[in-house]
């Protein structure tokens, strides 16, 4: 656009002079060589501009003239790379897609139009095809070769990195990455990789230092960069708890102020505090922890701040979480065991059946198991509740790739991942038995049909739920084989004693997750009266 205006400026200043020159009319005079030449001002112009137009057309053809060597090489040496550009770009697309067969043709293609050391990404494609064919040796060959050129280094390490990931060497896969992180910081899976390579090696220090790094260079958000301090400060505090408890105490308040919801920091930095008799901080910090998520740890703790406390000083700090989460199994579960250990057995047996129904699961039938034996001793309820508990579904644990653990750690133990523990109910059992109402007390069990069976053949009929009398075994009904009547206790109290008792044909079979009956007390037991547990 600027050189049209250019040009349409000089048109109009030749046409402006010509104009001028045209206005005023006046002779021109050469004397050359004992001649004397004379023109009109008008035509001695014409002539100067054509002569300096000539010229130009002349020295253009020239240069043109002189030139055309190089400007003819130089045609098809931009038609070969374009060509090659396109290959590299076909093939580029093609180990995007998956068709190794193609991105090895036209990498040779390409290598033949493109001299390699002129254009890097020679190389990628070469080893995106060796990967493509499985010659998985041959794409770490170029990968260490990339290793050689500045360009092309961080490549190299991206490549060995994955390589590595593969084979499953962990080591070599963070030795890869350290490197790359040395190198530019920015990248965000060498952060990761080297991140989780220090907390491996438990260096907390080193760790904190790279989640600012990677906090400053905007890798990963606020609320991310302290949810991972917080979680490296309270593996630090762990680490330093015996042997440095000021700086234990120390990180698990930084952790804590940061994360105030997070319960494995909130509990170190109670527990610390409670070490060194400050009470008060660290019974606040446990509630305001369980405010946000109520955790048996928390509980724990917070009922067991004061060690000399009485039993009953420990129900009533228990009743105080349940005050501040009300209708919350947690909160039911930590006054049950309270009031357990303080013999409110009342208590305690109300708040299991409250946690209960609020989320029915394996240790609060446990804990209601515990609560009958130390109040009755009635080993059939026992038994019977423990029964529950293997079909209840499993308490929340620290669970992390598969792994249950205990107690949380900062780490998982299969992957190295940071911050992978999460506290939530592991993975039900296989073969779970989908349980009905059992629990409901004044359910009725439902009447099964009974099949068609030969005559005076022996038939176990199984009274109500609610019922107070045991299963008993009759006969069958001689006249009547397809009708069935349910065995009343007067029906069985009008046996004579000397009868004898009828056998069933055909054993029951047990259920898979059944307890079965200890021999011992299969014999203590009467025979017409028996438990289902």
């Amino acid at each position: 656009m600027i050189r049209i205006l250019l040009f349409l400026a000089v048109v109009f200043a030749l046409g402006l002079g010509f104009a001028w020159l045209a206005d005023r009319p006046g002779e021109m005079v050469v004397t050359f060589s004992g001649y004397q030449y004379q023109v009109s001002l008008m035509v001695a112009a014409v002539a100067v501009v054509a002569v300096v137009a000539a010229v130009m057309i002349v020295w253009w053809l020239l240069k043109a003239l002189w030139n055309s060597p190089y400007t003819i090489s130089r045609y098809f040496r931009v038609r070969r790379r374009d060509r090659g550009y396109q290959a590299l770009s076909t093939g580029m697309i093609a180990a995007g897609a998956g068709d190794g067969a193609l991105a090895r043709k036209k990498t040779k293609e390409a290598a033949k139009l493109i001299r390699s050391d002129q254009e890097p990404l020679i190389q990628l494609l070469e080893a995106q095809a060796s990967l493509l064919e499985g010659d998985h040796e041959g794409a770490r060959e170029k990968f260490e070769t990339m290793l050689d050129d500045p360009e092309m280094r961080l490549l190299g390490l991206r490549g060995l990195y994955l390589e590595a990931e593969r084979l499953g060497d962990r080591n070599a896969a963070r030795h890869y990455a350290g490197r790359a992180a040395a190198m530019a910081p920015q990248l965000a899976w060498a952060a990761e990789s080297t991140l989780e390579d220090l907390a491996g090696r438990g260096d907390w220090d080193g760790a904190l230092k790279l989640v600012e790094a990677q906090k400053s260079t905007r890798q990963i958000e606020r609320d991310a960069a302290n949810r991972r301090r917080a979680v490296l400060l309270t593996a630090k505090a762990q680490a330093l708890i015996d042997s440095d408890p000021n700086a234990a105490k120390t990180a698990a308040l930084e952790a804590n102020r940061l994360r105030p919801d997070f319960a494995p920091a909130a509990g170190i930095a109670a527990k610390l505090l409670f070490r060194q008799n400050d009470v008060r901080k660290g019974a606040k910090i446990l509630e305001t922890a369980w405010k946000a998520d109520p955790h048996p740890e928390i509980a724990e703790l917070y009922t067991h701040a004061r060690p000399g406390d009485a039993v009953l000083d420990r129900l009533n700090r228990a009743k105080k979480l349940q005050e501040m989460k009300k209708n919350h199994a947690e909160s039911s579960l930590a006054v049950a065991r309270a009031a357990l250990d303080a013999q409110d057995f009342s208590t305690a047996r109300k708040e299991a059946e409250a946690a209960i129904r609020m989320d029915r699961r394996e240790g609060a039938y446990l804990l209601l198991a515990d609560i009958e034996e130390a109040e009755t001793g009635d080993q059939g309820k026992v038994r019977q509740l423990l029964s529950k508990a293997v079909r209840a579904p499993r308490d929340p644990a620290w669970v992390a790739d598969g792994v249950v653990s205990e107690r949380w750690a900062p780490v998982s133990p299969i992957t190295g991942k940071l911050d992978a523990f999460e506290w939530r109910a592991p993975m039900e059992r296989l073969g779970q038995l989908i349980d009905s109402d059992e629990d409901a007390p004044d359910a009725a069990v439902p009447t099964i049909a009974a099949p068609t069976k030969p005559e005076k053949e022996n038939v176990i009929e199984l009274n109500p739920a609610g019922s107070a009398e045991r299963p008993t075994a009759v006969a069958a009904s001689e006249t009547d084989e397809d009708d069935v009547a349910p065995v009343t206790a007067t029906a069985s109290a009008a046996v004579p004693p000397d009868g004898d008792a009828a056998e069933p044909a055909e054993e029951m079979a047990r259920l898979p997750d059944d307890p079965g009956v200890d021999p011992d007390d299969e014999e203590q037991k009467s025979p017409r009266k028996f438990r289902l547990f």
